[in-house]
């Protein structure tokens, strides 16, 4: 009878109710899930998972029943009409505060609801609008047009961003999509009325649980000049990073009951009013004659004209989000932003909501990294004598390749010195990586577990990278021509070192044994970083793409499209660089250092208070971004006897015979060296970074007297002015 009861239970699974696709996928990015995540716990291919959610495929037992479970218990938390948290804030860089019941937030949404700004097409016998839109003909070709949903947000139908001009006496918004509002403000106060009231710009939340972008109006230096601000800062403005709190806008502000943030009227200000109910009260201002958008990520984009630097930043933020500050805040609130620390709880006995934490976050309160992973001057040090110097026994330095060698005879008799540069590469670095999200725990004399993050003291001193395993098979190498993968500088370790979990884990794979005398380990994990990999990467590739360069294309197809591709739309490339910054930045943020404001040795600074500052997660990202390259060096070693002459971070320089990285680089009937390199855009794949011959690097060595100048710093250009930081 058993048997028959489980069969029925059986075919009753195999016609599990589910919701439509896009309800599912609305259900899993509510709880802050990825594909992968529920691929992996219904052990799946992440292809199938994005097949139900598209629509293309279906579920089949068993996993059709699980996946229905999985829906059905987050339609309990997340119900069509979900109730987002309430964030009454009093500063937008603070904690939200639980969400009112969703009766509340209709009735004051209502109350407060703007009106409507103006049709995008006035009709002859249309009153006039307060703030008429202006078209000037279809204006240049947006890229953000195809990131637009079709179903978009009405309330931010204007996008998320606008350049503020003026031309003929009359102060313009352009907006993305070529659409040109007049702007009837007399002031900065007046400017932030009318921003929230009127012209509908913002941005909709990344995640469920999270809060929507607030707009963000450029500002032109024709528009400083109009509503009363400097068109550039004084060198003691530009030290101080924002106006003085005595100066009139400020005053302005004051008296029109706009707030600033603590960071003041700088070059990334936030004004704001306190949020009434749901409904945050809140302008961000971007100033580029203040420097706001630094040339060493954003080019030129602060001398372009409006029209074009909306075009730009609003590509930019559709693809990533609305910038928030430079490249490296903006990448830390994009992962904020997709992992929420709070959400809205279930309904309490009185029908409430309260604000709880979300799984899979950060939290809302910082919390101590271990001794290892503080960095100099941390108040965790404070008792240490002044000038002590900790070896690495006492620190943990994980820091990407900077190593180089003399050539050998056999590579001077090649022609070429070839550079090849990984894409992306603490972006692939950071994707699938588990990272801890809460405080680390102490162990004495721990087993080693790969799957666990943390910090180990252990020696690798032992491994010997002339015999080393690869997959199932041990291989003989020239280890003394290839970097050791434990330290940045590419030495072999003399004893007991602290490293991140990724390198420890290597040595294990290369086939040695590691025994760890004592770790800080963090129980409370997971793949944090995943979410803010995938976007990160569909922006980089979509972008790419833009620019000619498919993802699609042969490793020949590849590296034409890569040539002159930047010249191809010059405001694309400064968007892909942006992007690239943005990754890097982020990551640095992890661990940002005190900047000044008095600060002294043993004392706290600013963003320790962060719960987003964690050390811990930036040298995981940065331990296995160079375990992912030292293992392309070693596959590639291994099949084709070529080792490197130089590596900086994910750059790799090779001896060849000709001058492409064909030459160098093997492919079997266009199929790639499994696990080496691999010429492609995607994150992980690798491009040409620049060809030299090899009389250039002897000659270059020759001249500052250094057999092991790192060539990789220069192989891009063949400029050398500085042997020390290569400008």
């Amino acid at each position: 009878m058993s048997e028959l009861f489980d069969a029925v239970d059986a075919l009753v699974a195999s016609r599990a109710p589910l919701p439509p696709p896009e309800e599912r996928k609305r259900l899993r990015k509510a709880h802050g899930l990825t594909v992968d995540e529920v691929a992996t716990a219904l052990k799946v291919r992440r292809a199938t998972v994005s097949g139900w959610e598209s629509g293309k495929t279906e579920p089949r037992p068993p996993e059709r029943d699980a996946y229905a479970r999985l829906l059905d218990k987050l339609a309990e938390l997340y119900p069509a009409d979900p109730l987002p948290p309430d964030p009454r804030l009093t500063d937008p860089g603070a904690a939200s505060h639980p969400a009112v019941p969703a009766q509340e937030t209709a009735e004051a949404r209502a109350l407060t609801e703007a009106p409507a700004p103006p049709a995008r097409e006035a009709t002859p016998t249309a009153p006039p609008a307060t703030t008429p839109p202006r078209h000037r003909g279809p204006g240049p070709a947006m890229a953000t047009a195809a990131d637009r949903p079709a179903d978009a947000d009405t309330r931010f139908e204007n996008g998320p961003l606008a350049v503020i001009g003026v031309e003929d006496g009359q102060v313009l918004a352009y907006c993305v999509g070529g659409l040109v509002l007049e702007v009837p403000a007399k002031s900065i106060p007046a400017l932030a009325d009318w921003t929230l009231k009127e012209a509908k710009l913002g941005q909709p939340k990344l995640s469920g649980p999270g809060k929507d972008a607030d707009p963000l109006l450029v500002l032109t230096e024709a528009a400083c000049e109009r509503y009363g601000l400097p068109v550039h800062l004084t060198d003691d403005e530009r030290l101080a990073g924002r106006l003085p709190d005595g100066h009139r806008i400020i005053k302005q502000l004051a008296r029109a009951d706009w707030k600033l943030t603590q960071r003041g009227f700088g070059p990334w200000a936030r004004i704001y009013r306190p949020a009434q109910g749901t409904e945050r009260n809140c302008v961000q201002l971007c100033i580029p004659s203040w420097n706001a958008l630094d040339p060493r990520h954003w080019a030129n984009a602060a001398q372009l004209p409006p029209a074009e630097l909306a075009r730009l930043l609003g590509t930019y933020a559709a693809r990533v989000m609305t910038p928030r500050g430079s490249t490296a805040v903006t990448g830390l609130e994009l992962m904020t932003a997709l992992h929420p620390p709070t959400r809205a709880s279930q309904p309490d006995k009185t029908g409430k909501r309260h604000s709880e934490h979300n799984p899979g976050s950060l939290g809302e309160d910082p919390v101590d990294c271990a001794p290892c992973e503080a960095p100099d001057g941390h108040p965790l040090l404070a008792d240490l004598p002044r000038f002590h110097r900790r070896t690495p026994a006492e620190v943990l330095v994980e820091e990407a390749f900077d190593w180089a060698r003399p050539l050998t005879d056999e590579e001077c008799t090649r022609r070429y010195l070839v550079g090849i540069d990984v894409n992306m590469a603490f972006a692939a670095g950071a994707n699938g990586l588990v990272v801890g999200l809460g405080a680390p725990t102490h162990v004495k004399r721990p087993v080693f577990d790969p799957k666990l993050p943390g910090s180990w003291l252990v020696d690798l001193s032992h491994v010997d990278l002339s015999r080393v395993r690869t997959g199932k098979e041990w291989v003989g190498l020239a280890g003394e021509l290839l970097p050791s993968p434990f330290t940045p500088t590419g030495e072999r370790p003399e004893g007991p070192a602290w490293y991140a979990t990724p390198t420890v884990a290597y040595a294990a794979e290369l086939g040695y044994d590691v025994r760890p005398l004592e770790a800080y380990v963090r129980y409370d994990n997971g793949r944090y970083l995943d979410a803010w990999y995938n976007r990160l990467r569909d922006a980089y590739v979509a972008t790419m793409a833009d620019l000619g360069v498919p993802a699609t294309a042969s490793p020949e197809e590849f590296l034409t499209a890569m040539d002159g591709h930047k010249d191809r739309d010059p405001e694309l490339a400064i968007v892909v660089s942006a992007i690239k910054a943005t990754v890097k930045g982020g990551i640095g943020k992890l661990r940002e250092r005190p900047r000044g404001e008095g600060w002294k040795p043993g004392l706290p600074w600013r963003a320790l208070s962060r719960p987003t500052w964690r050390p811990d997660i930036r040298a995981a990202v940065i331990s296995r971004t160079r375990i992912n390259v030292h293992r392309k060096l070693v596959k590639h070693a291994a099949f084709t006897g070529q080792y490197p002459v130089a590596v900086l971070s994910d750059c790799a320089v090779y001896a060849a015979d000709g001058p492409s990285p064909l030459d160098f680089v093997p492919y079997r009937e266009g199929k790639p060296l499994p696990g080496g390199w691999r010429l492609g855009v995607s994150p992980g794949m690798v491009k040409h970074e620049g060809t030299q011959t090899v009389l250039w690097g002897e000659g270059v060595r020759e001249q500052f007297d250094a057999p092991e100048l790192n060539l990789a710093r220069y192989i891009k250009t063949g400029e050398v002015t500085n042997q020390d930081d290569g400008e």
